[in-house]
């Protein structure tokens, strides 16, 4: 993983960091930080390019990687599939070679289309004096970008900074449609930047314009267009399965029935299985293995004994699904950190006595601490089905307490920068939840005691995009409850289209704060293309109760693994289950725009 950032000038002004940004890229990328400049003929157009670099892959690659035919490639991402690569190769190295030898628009194309993985990236093509950019189909890696009028520079980085200038140009996440692709010479000429653009296209579709996605988020002094030639490039999975379901898969179970635990459970054994939770398995459990064996030499080393991967753990079925699988690939003498974030319950005010009534009322024997939040307990819980599974495993289950005080200075000091340009309740109550977490500083539990912990792991597994395919939200209820099945595939239609912008940016920002690099198992293309290619009624049965119903068919995968009562755990949201929502003391809308980023104090 990488911190890449790319300054594009038109004009003869000077090129200058933003240093509050370039402080925020390098801490994305601890091991190595460098800058390259490149001048167009007769100094027409100058571009600053500056890179600065997570290990993750073979040998130590500095960027931006420059090749001898004087071409520049900053790369944010990593390969898992698609292009041939050896353990010991690094896929910057890799796909650098790869992109020297296209000599036209469609041959970047396909090297795009080909890899299998998240990415964002920025490449400087000499011979055509062209600048490409963009990120991958799910926009798993983070990319902003803005144009700065008075100097005339585009500038594209993975993290950016507020500002508490109010007439300053606004950063903006670049869509995840497609890629992009500057004409230098013709930007030069014209003093404005034209962005011609190449779309991700499934088979049989046809890219014949702009996005209104992209057109409401181009920079103010820049136009978007389609490729003259319309090219294309080909979606990495498969198109979602829109079939309707017939009465013989409609459950019989009457919609306000509750059938008692022991029948839900014996539900999800007895459900008729046609090889579907199998496949599931299979793909998800390489998907799995792909992202915690894709590590540096000296984390795969025998003699390493700190935890290389960690997993944002709630005790959900989600991250126990993945803990879970994470354990088949990983070395049984390397432990598995699993980072568990509560925010300080906060006291409530005593009601006004009343000597007349619950004069005798016992105190609850369950009382409990102050950071016994609900994923608190689903953590603990979890911990002990996963202790279970395997007891020879390590399994480091860290506490991470967060007061308001601590959430309040790191919001200010760090999170508000990360989470911008998105700046909703709910962006700032999960950006700061999932910063915490990922930071993995907290309590561990040993036989004399507790004691202070931080994460060695620089692979953070997390359960981004289980909800959105799997139908796991409220809103999936809500929708199906009004318009059916055929309403709910419009739903998990619509969610994949837009999880770059509601989810994946922000969170690849926060993560990759720690120098820690965020990966998304249930958004493997193969794991994605294979959810695609059911229908609904296989993943999803909303005429059942909540802990069953949503995400079924990841339940009875849970059952096969050997999970116990996590497979029958309701959806309990992030910002809930922390308690980050109830920290504030506010009457707020999750949509409301934030109040609390306030930019004259940053």
């Amino acid at each position: 993983m990488c911190g890449i950032f790319c300054l594009l000038s038109l004009s003869p002004a000077r090129l200058e960091h933003d240093k509050t940004v370039y402080e925020h890229l390098r801490r994305r990328g601890p091991d190595s930080s460098q800058d390259v400049t490149v001048t167009g003929p007769d100094l027409s157009y100058r571009c600053l390019f500056s890179a600065h670099v997570l290990h993750m892959r073979g040998v130590l690659t500095s960027q931006p990687a420059t090749h001898t035919s004087g071409n520049v490639l900053l790369w944010n991402g990593e390969i898992f599939g698609g292009l041939p690569m050896t353990p010991e190769e690094n896929d910057t190295a890799v796909l650098s070679e790869r992109l020297a030898a296209c000599s036209s628009p469609s041959g970047i194309l396909s090297v795009l289309s080909s890899i299998r993985g998240p990415w964002g990236f920025i490449y400087y093509q000499q011979a055509a004096d062209a600048l490409w950019f963009g990120r991958d189909f799910f926009g798993r890696r983070s990319l902003l970008w803005k144009f700065e009028a008075e100097t005339q520079a585009l500038v594209l980085t993975s993290v950016a900074a507020l500002t508490p200038e109010r007439d300053r140009p606004s950063w903006q996440e670049v869509p995840a449609v497609g890629v992009y692709r500057i004409d230098l010479k013709a930007a030069a000429e014209s003093g404005s930047v034209t962005l011609e653009v190449f779309p991700w296209a499934q088979e049989g579709s046809e890219g014949s314009s702009c996005s209104d996605s992209v057109l409401e988020s181009v920079p103010s002094h820049c136009t978007a267009v389609m490729n003259p030639q319309g090219l294309v490039l080909t979606s990495p999975v498969r198109p979602l399965n829109v079939s309707a379901p017939t009465s013989a898969h409609k459950t019989e179970l009457p919609t306000n029935s509750h059938p008692p635990v022991t029948d839900l459970e014996q539900l999800l054994v007895c459900r008729e299985d046609g090889g579907e939770v199998d496949a599931l398995m299979e793909v998800l459990s390489e998907a799995v293995r792909r992202r915690v064996q894709s590590l540096p030499h000296d984390l795969r080393d025998k003699s390493h004994d700190g935890a290389a991967v960690a997993v944002l753990f709630s005790g959900g079925i989600d991250s126990m699904i993945l803990a879970a699988l994470a354990d088949r690939h990983i070395p049984a003498h390397q432990p598995i950190d699993l980072l568990n974030v509560a925010f300080k319950l906060q006291p409530q005010k005593e009601p006004a006595k009343n000597h007349n009534k619950h004069k005798d009322t016992p105190k609850d024997p369950h009382t409990s601490g102050p950071f016994d939040v609900p994923d608190r307990i689903t953590g603990k819980s979890g911990l002990k089905e996963l202790r279970d599974l395997n007891p020879e495993r390590r399994w480091n289950f860290v506490e991470i307490n967060v007061t308001r005080e601590e959430l309040q200075t790191s919001r200010q000091e760090r999170v508000g920068h990360l989470v911008h340009p998105l700046d909703t309740v709910l962006d700032d109550s999960i950006g700061c939840a999932v910063w915490f977490a990922a930071r993995g500083a907290g309590l561990i539990s040993e036989d004399d005691g507790q004691r202070l912990f931080t994460s060695s792991a620089k692979v953070v597994l997390t359960g981004i995009g289980a909800d959105e395919q799997l139908a796991g939200y409220s809103r999936h209820r809500v929708r199906f409850q009004a318009s059916g099945q055929e309403g709910l595939i419009q739903e998990l239609a619509m969610e994949l289209g837009r999880i770059s912008t509601r989810n994946l940016g922000r969170d690849d920002r926060v993560i990759g704060d720690h120098g820690r690099e965020a990966r998304f198992p249930y958004l493997d293309e193969d794991v994605v293309s294979y959810l695609n290619s059911l229908p609904v009624w296989l993943k999803a049965d909303l005429s059942l109760p909540r802990g069953v119903g949503e995400k079924l068919l990841l339940r009875r995968a849970a059952r096969r693994l050997g999970l116990g009562p996590s497979a029958l755990l309701p959806k309990r949201a992030m910002q809930f289950g922390s308690r980050i929502a109830k920290m504030e003391d506010r009457r707020e809308k999750a949509s409301d725009k934030c109040s609390r980023h306030n930019n004259k104090q940053l």
